[in-house]
């Protein structure tokens, strides 16, 4: 085994997903680290990225590397880039990245669990995971945003340094390394679950959505009689804080 290991390794070693304090620690490790590349030029930002190819060393470090040409990586990617768009901008290659990032994390939480079980996460994390995989980039967060809440939830929640974390995720799959067959041999278990980690995502993001039109008709209805003129504010403030 060399230096580093995938994040699907250490899923696979584990047989289990990640737990929330670990989603969060990987989320502000990987998104600071996409950061510190996007930096140096939008060119050096890769599109996609996946379970394969989030790169965890023993020293606490991250690194990115180019998808396997055996993963089906097509859940994983933005849907502007699947329509062949390119970035044209330092914010629209973060926005593809953003999306992959929320795939693969999202991948990590509903790893090995049965369809009809839901994903044990809080109502903060998953809103945020959600709000990295909207399918338009312009209602997409930024890896800004993600990085600062993931910054104040640390804090809030006196977790330990994300790379005591990434250490000790590389330790695990040292430590089952025995009994342990590497995904680069066979790349079924993320090709197979892809698809249905997005179709359960999708559908979270479309009940959030109805849930925001059930929240947004019961404003305009309380409001309705204060004036028009009151209730346009009123009904724009609310989109704009949702």
């Amino acid at each position: 085994m060399g230096t580093f290991v995938t994040l699907a390794e250490v899923l696979e070693a584990r047989g289990s997903p990640l737990e929330e304090d670990e989603v969060w620690c990987l989320l502000l490790a990987t998104t600071d680290a996409l950061l510190d590349i996007s930096k140096k030029g939008s060119g050096n930002m890769c599109s996609v990225l996946s379970p394969g190819s989030v790169l965890l060393s023993a020293n606490g470090s991250l690194a990115f590397k180019s998808c396997a040409r055996y993963e089906d990586v097509a859940s994983f990617t933005a849907p502007e880039v699947q329509q062949g768009h390119a970035a044209s901008s330092r914010t629209a290659a973060e926005k593809m990245v953003v999306y992959s990032l929320g795939m693969t994390l999202y991948w990590c939480v509903d790893y090995h669990l049965p369809q009809n079980q839901p994903v044990q996460l809080s109502t903060e994390l998953e809103d945020l995971l959600l709000s990295m995989c909207e399918d338009v980039a312009m209602r997409r967060t930024d890896l800004l945003t993600v990085l600062e809440t993931c910054e104040l939830h640390h804090k809030a929640s006196m977790l330990p340094p994300a790379e005591r974390l990434v250490r000790q995720l590389v330790e695990d799959v040292y430590r089952n390394s025995v009994d342990h067959v590497s995904i680069a041999e066979n790349g079924s278990p993320l090709t197979d679950r892809s698809q249905a980690v997005r179709d359960r995502l999708h559908k979270n993001l479309n009940l959030r959505g109805c849930e925001y039109h059930k929240r947004e008709k019961f404003i305009w209805t309380l409001h309705m009689n204060d004036g028009k003129k009151d209730l346009i504010c009123l009904h724009h403030k609310y989109k704009a804080a949702a």
